[in-house]
């Protein structure tokens, strides 16, 4: 040690430069021990980076006992310099201790505030950071480079290491950093005077045990301070009465993306996975990288030869010399790849950068690092289920009927409750019954701080998913909450916590008097019966909590649809099209108390759909229910249009009547172009609103009929176009229309009933018993032999 002092190793953090550096000092001085910038509390924590299944990135997450969401990271990659110096130390048995400032200081220090970046634990950012000083950026500025990252490369990241000059990037990094010290003290980062202090405690008392031959592995910023000779008196009064809090602390997995700024983590690197490609490659880095993008394009059916991967490295380097760089950096080769393997186009370019130059590298812990009780029963979850967290993001099919994926789904609804936002339910592109369940998964490490705090309610998934889904329901304002609720503790099988919610759901429900809080519960809770024969619930306590609210919504709804603005209106719209579709499927459900249930809604709707006082998009909704529910024949229907499009009526008003009758995106547009009574009626209204008021309904029916399909609007203006005497009516007999008769043909519909029971798996019907097949295009279908396979999916066709 030069000097007599300790060794002072000033790194940048992330840089693959500074890891190779500190490597190369730490063989050329073979310390005694290896001091590393880091919160002390980890000390017991390095032997397991020695672990086999121990592969980073991975980070220090330190929290709050008592707070849990009060937390913070130290994230360390492959290409971390104090992740090489623990390896270091590790691999020769030398000892290894942090010693930043530690984190029952750090977390305990404000809740809003973020550690300082140098320090690669960031929670939020500090409410100064933008007058902090980027010593990168002011170094860059000197040399005459407006761009740090581009500097560093070229100073560092492309410089060699001889085994002669070990040390001498450090002294270099240490003068640099002096001068830039005397200029602006500390920059701007208030906290650094304290942590510094703590450092140089921490290295005298290092000196004392083993003597000069101390290692110190932190911030190049900090090395000017550590090398400053100050009174231990005065170091110590600057630690006097820091605030504390109680830590515990652990190692958990993280990522490359959490890395890269974009994260908001503010010690990070723009270019994680180019970071690792220079350190995993030290020789031919350009030509393995561009190997590397030429795969990732190759998979993505890209035509990418060797011949584009030698004119991709003659470029890059040729773009180096030209801009004066010792080597092509990650400008260069970006440059050269956008314009020979994605011929000039940005958007192969972005899938570049996204995959490799930032990456979803997920590291991993072994078992044996500390963690919550919580964080146990999910790991174990998770290997019984084979449902391992991975970066990237998928998208997982769950077949309810099997045990696994019943299992699956039971977890992820139960993490979701306890804000653990692991997988997110997606729209299933297979299938919309209750057997199916399709789910888009995606790890990142900040989950682990939610497993953390959710360790509260319990120390495994089931008990505090139960627990937590009790407090929601007594901390529920509204009671579609509550519903809301119900839903999810049936979906996350949770027998225990359904009697509270239910208790709480029938008081709610008997107090709360808005109809639209009812008819807005009503859907949720009528949803959730429809999980009993999938998941084995009982559900009796959801189906009479369920009829009463029905009732309730039945008796309020008249007198709550009189008298609305458009915007109620709209609201309430809705709300019906909701009542509607719940009636239905808890009609079916066989309970006593659902007995002619539809009976009597269709009552409610017949009573709004006459009276004047409801809104005309009220009225015209529950005609259209009653039409398709064969309540209403379409005649009436025709009827009640007539009266509703007479010139008696404001335009307005009617306007509103056709947008609930064919609007909503439900099949209206269909119901025009099967019914020529409809579409006369609306296109003798539409012809005689008069000019004043024709502007005030358009943009009412533009929207009305801009949501049909575009085969649909077609063939309705096709229809307009012929005009009223020349329309053919679908319904008329012998309308000339291809495919469409006065009567059913009853023998052209039974020809095909074969071919669907083949379809459906149901074996050979009455016409098709005796092996005979119907023929479809010239091809025979169901003869013997013709169906195979059917409980796997596969029907063949035989001849």
């Amino acid at each position: 040690m030069a000097g007599g002092g300790p060794l002072l190793l000033g790194v940048r953090h992330h840089g693959p430069g500074s890891a190779r550096a500190v490597r190369a000092a730490l063989d050329a001085a073979r310390p005694r021990v290896v001091l590393i910038e880091g919160p002390p509390e980890a000390d017991a924590l390095i032997p397991l980076a020695a672990e086999e299944d121990m592969r980073p990135p991975v980070a220090l997450l330190a929290h709050a006992v008592d707070e849990p969401g009060r937390s913070a990271f130290w994230p360390l990659a492959e290409f971390s310099p104090e992740w090489v110096a623990i390896r270091w130390a590790v691999e020769h048995e030398v000892p290894a201790r942090f010693i930043d400032l530690p984190a029952t200081h750090t977390l305990a220090w404000g809740k809003d505030e973020g550690a300082d970046s140098d320090a690669g634990a960031v929670v939020e950012p500090a409410a100064d950071a933008d007058v902090r000083v980027d010593p990168l950026a002011v170094l860059a500025d000197a040399a005459g480079y407006d761009d740090p990252e581009r500097w560093w490369e070229d100073v560092v990241e492309h410089r060699g290491i001889a085994e002669a000059d070990a040390f001498a990037p450090f002294v270099v990094l240490e003068e640099a950093m002096g001068a830039l010290r005397e200029a602006y003290g500390s920059g701007g980062h208030d906290r650094d005077p304290v942590r510094e202090a703590y450092m140089r405690l921490q290295v005298r008392a290092a000196r004392r045990e083993f003597g000069d031959e101390v290692a110190v592995v932190c911030g190049a910023w900090h090395v000017p301070a550590l090398r400053q000779k100050t009174a231990v008196a005065a170091d110590r009064a600057l630690l006097k009465g820091l605030p504390k809090v109680k830590t515990d602390m652990t190692w958990v997995p993280w990522t490359h993306r959490r890395l890269s700024r974009v994260s908001g983590y503010g010690a990070g690197i723009d270019s994680p996975g180019w970071y690792g490609h220079l350190f995993a490659a030290p020789d031919r880095p350009i030509e393995r990288w561009m190997t590397k993008v030429a795969g990732l394009l190759r998979e993505e059916d890209r035509i990418v030869s060797s011949a584009h991967v030698i004119e991709a490295v003659r470029l890059a380097e040729t773009l180096a010399a030209m801009r004066g760089r010792p080597l092509p950096g990650l400008g260069e080769t970006t440059d050269a790849v956008r314009a020979v393997m994605c011929e000039g186009s940005d958007v192969p370019l972005a899938l570049v950068h996204d995959r490799l130059v930032v990456g979803d590298v997920l590291g991993e812990v072994p078992q044996a690092a500390p963690a919550v009780p919580l964080q146990r029963d999910l790991d174990r979850l998770q290997r019984r289920l084979r449902l391992k967290p991975e970066a990237l993001e998928r998208q997982l099919e769950l077949d309810l009927r099997k045990e696994t994926d019943a299992g699956r789904s039971r977890l992820l609804h139960r993490l979701r409750l306890l804000g653990i936002g692991w997988g997110e339910p997606a729209v299933s592109r297979g299938s919309t019954g209750t057997f199916r369940e399709t789910w888009r998964l995606r790890w990142e490490p900040e989950l682990s701080v939610r497993v953390a705090e959710a360790g509260v309610w319990g120390t495994t998934v089931f008990a505090a998913a139960t627990a937590k889904a009790e407090a929601d329901a007594l901390g529920a304002q509204a009671l579609a909450e509550v519903t809301g609720l119900a839903e999810r503790c049936l979906l996350a099988e949770l027998p225990d916590a359904l009697p509270v919610v239910m208790r709480i759901l029938a008081d709610r429900a008997a107090l709360d008097t808005d109809v639209g809080h009812l008819a807005q519960a009503l859907p949720a809770l009528v949803r959730s019966l429809r999980y009993g024969d999938v998941r084995g619930t009982d559900t009796g306590a959801l189906a009479g909590v369920a009829a009463g609210l029905a009732e309730r919504v039945f008796v309020g709804l008249p007198p709550a649809c009189a008298a609305l603005d458009a915007d109620a209106a709209e609201e309430m719209r809705r709300h019906v099209d909701a009542v509607h579709g719940a009636v239905g499927l808890l009609a079916d459900v066989p309970a006593p108390q659902h007995r002619d249930l539809r009976g009597r809604w269709h009552s409610v709707l017949r009573v709004l759909s006459v009276r004047d006082i409801v809104a005309g998009v009220i009225r015209g909704r529950t005609v259209r229910l009653l039409l398709d529910d064969g309540e209403l024949g379409q005649g009436e229907a025709a009827r009640l249009m007539g009266l509703v499009l007479s010139p008696g009526t404001p335009p307005g008003d009617a306007a509103a009547w056709i947008e609930g009758f064919v609007g909503g995106g439900s099949g209206g547009g269909m119901l025009l172009v099967h019914d020529e009574r409809l579409l006369g009626l609306v296109d003798a209204w539409l012809t005689g609103v008069p000019a004043d008021a024709f502007t005030d309904v358009l943009p009412l029916l533009r929207r009305t009929f801009s949501a049909y399909e575009p085969g649909v609007r077609r063939t309705l203006g096709e229809l307009v176009r012929r005009g009223p005497g020349r329309r053919a009516s679908v319904t008329a007999a012998g309308s000339g229309i291809p495919g469409f008769a006065a009567d059913l043909d009853s023998e052209r519909a039974d020809a095909v009933l074969p071919v669907v029971r083949m379809l459906l798996g149901l074996g050979a019907g009455p016409q098709d018993a005796d092996g005979g097949g119907v023929g479809v295009g010239g091809v025979g279908v169901g003869g013997v032999g013709g169906v195979s396979g059917v409980d796997n999916d596969l029907v063949e066709v035989g001849r």
